[in-house]
């Protein structure tokens, strides 16, 4: 009888304990199902948004392709891409080409080379009309870069960095040249001898070649309205001579004043198409 009641007492127990896992199992089963549902309309959520996302993608590239369609029609760029420059600007620069000596014309085999060759046409023309009639100034160009040397007596005193009354005239045309061509920018270099200085206010060459550029610089500034923007003032101190400094005629040619100019070439093409 004690053997029945064991066995009985066993079943129940056991038939309780698959009851509750069964349950337990069905209840995980619920909230699985709950957070994939929960899964499910994230992920409707997300791919919906995606879909906005992409559209707007789309909508940018169409945007985007459309512009630069619109821009390969004005522009052009070389093959090793170095060059940018609007159809009206290369149409503005064979005009200018069109006055070119035709020997130099033939030597340019690049739409740099023809860059070179417009730009420094307008320049040349510029320094020559304003300083070819000086005996001391020299004016050289190298593509598109113009120097121009000032010999010393022509701007200041003997041993000094204060200009003197002969140097309105040369500034003044020099100003004048800058001012008509808003792309160029310039650097000054003062340039000495070799021989040594040291007074109260003047250190050395150095010294001297820097505080004569600096008062060329400012007096374009202050006295003839040349943006400081597009001014440079170096000093070479006596170390790029013209000539050896072994008489009195080769230190002449060295203390000079040489001013660099350096055409900005985006707004230089740009006021050649603006003024074709």
């Amino acid at each position: 009888m004690k053997k029945i009641s064991i066995l009985l007492l066993a079943i129940v127990v056991s038939s309780c304990v698959s009851k509750k896992k069964y349950v337990a199992l069905q209840q995980e089963n619920g909230e699985i199902k709950s957070e994939l549902q929960k899964t499910r309309v994230a992920n409707e959520d997300l791919e919906a948004k995606f879909a906005k996302i992409q559209e707007r993608v789309d909508e940018y590239n169409s945007k985007i392709m459309s512009l630069k369609a619109e821009s390969d029609s004005k522009y052009e760029v070389t093959g090793n891409n170095d060059v940018f420059m609007s159809n009206d600007s290369k149409a503005a620069m064979r005009q200018t080409l069109t006055k070119v000596d035709p020997n130099k014309l033939s030597q340019a085999k690049t739409l740099k080379d023809s860059m070179n060759l417009a730009i420094a046409y307008n320049l040349e023309k510029a320094i020559n009309t304003s300083m070819n009639e000086d005996d001391d100034i020299a004016v050289s160009i190298d593509e598109t870069v113009v120097m121009i040397s000032i010999d010393d007596n022509m701007l200041f005193n003997t041993a000094s960095y204060r200009l003197s009354s002969k140097a309105d005239a040369i500034l003044k045309k020099l100003a004048d040249v800058i001012n008509s061509e808003p792309s160029l920018e310039i650097m000054v270099e003062g340039h000495t001898d070799s021989r040594t200085i040291n007074t109260q206010n003047i250190a050395d060459n150095w010294d001297l070649s820097v505080l004569r550029a600096t008062s060329v610089v400012r007096e374009l500034q202050d006295k003839y309205d040349v943006d400081p923007a597009k001014m440079i003032a170096a000093g070479r101190s006596s170390f790029q001579p013209l000539a050896p400094n072994d008489t009195k005629e080769n230190m002449a040619k060295n203390r000079r004043t040489r001013i660099v100019i350096l055409p900005n070439i985006d707004k230089f093409f740009a006021l050649m198409a603006s003024n074709n």
